[in-house]
């Protein structure tokens, strides 16, 4: 019997950024044959177009549509994932230190996360979805059966940022990074819908000395205990 489309398992890993959400998400879908949602991505491509075409950062109703008209593709390409806007290859854009600042500040405003709200409950889908993002246990997904906040200290996760630009041939400071992700989180602790916190029920794990293969083997167990995803 097939299941109704709110039956469908879902697994949220929410936290801040740099704690490894995006990574350990990609690999536990990859392993159950989940769907997975990088509800920052939809964020972040809602920042780079605002940007793209001008848009004011002030302007709510600009922004809204925006998010609501997005021309957005996900394309599984060699086990990994691009994302196209507009048609064009935006996969390495996104991710920007701007863009990410400007998806924070996008991300605060009521009407912009209404407008993303549905487009997000549509990744639910057989055979479950690993939805990965600040909100998911809260808001998006609130009856989930399994629902992890992923974090790390903000020291750790600047030192990971700053390595991987540096890996990537890109110029970094260390202490500007820092700051930077301080500023972020509190934005997104801070705002008035739906902030940055664990959902009530959330299984809390520290990855600041954890390697990936740890967090998703910690993860996959809790799943086990629960009946989804891999047996024991």
């Amino acid at each position: 019997m097939s299941l109704s489309h709110s039956e469908v398992p879902v697994l949220t890993v929410d936290g801040p950024g740099g704690a490894g959400k995006g990574t350990v998400s990609r690999l536990i879908a990859e392993r159950l044959g989940w769907h997975l949602l990088d509800s920052g991505a939809l964020y972040r491509l809602t920042a780079l177009a605002a940007l793209k075409h001008g848009l004011a950062l002030d302007d709510e109703a600009a922004l809204a549509a925006c998010a609501e008209t997005l021309d957005v593709r996900f394309v599984a390409c060699d086990g990994e994932t691009r994302i196209e806007l507009e048609g064009r290859d935006v996969s390495g854009d996104i991710r920007t230190e701007k863009v990410g600042d400007v998806a924070s500040q996008v991300a605060s405003l009521p009407r912009v996360r209404d407008a993303l709200l549905t487009r997000q409950r549509d990744f639910r889908d057989m055979p479950g979805l690993v939805a990965d993002g600040r909100d998911m246990g809260t808001v998006v997904f609130p009856q989930a059966p399994l629902k992890v906040y992923l974090t790390a200290s903000a020291e750790e996760r600047a030192r990971r940022r700053h390595e991987q630009l540096l890996n990537a041939g890109r110029d970094a400071n260390l202490t500007s990074l820092l700051e930077e992700i301080k500023a972020r989180d509190a934005r997104d602790m801070q705002r008035a819908v739906a902030p940055l916190k664990p959902a009530d029920d959330a299984v809390l794990l520290d990855s600041t000395s954890l390697a990936i293969p740890d967090v998703v083997e910690c993860i996959e167990r809790l799943l086990s205990a629960r009946g989804l995803g891999l047996p024991n």
